[in-house]
């Protein structure tokens, strides 16, 4: 399951990240394997949405939420 199946206010964890340019990147904005993240928000036409990481919220492009891999946590 990748990021952009995530329901609204549904937590997970981060598995794996794809794309080997794209994950540094987003390692160095936190998204990192093992962190807990919540869908906290959509734009209205569905793209960006925004995370809750840890102790702050990301922004993410829906192109780039596909390649972030979760498990999903009750």
């Amino acid at each position: 399951m990748n990021l952009t199946q995530l329901g609204f206010g549904k937590k997970a964890v981060i598995t794996k990240i794809n794309g080997q340019l794209l994950s540094l990147k987003l390692f160095e904005m936190g998204i990192l394997p093992g962190e807990s993240i919540e869908l906290s928000n959509v734009a209205p036409f569905g793209d960006p949405i925004a995370i809750n990481l840890s102790e702050f919220k990301v922004c993410l492009r829906m192109q780039d939420a596909q390649f972030i891999e979760i498990k999903l946590v009750d």
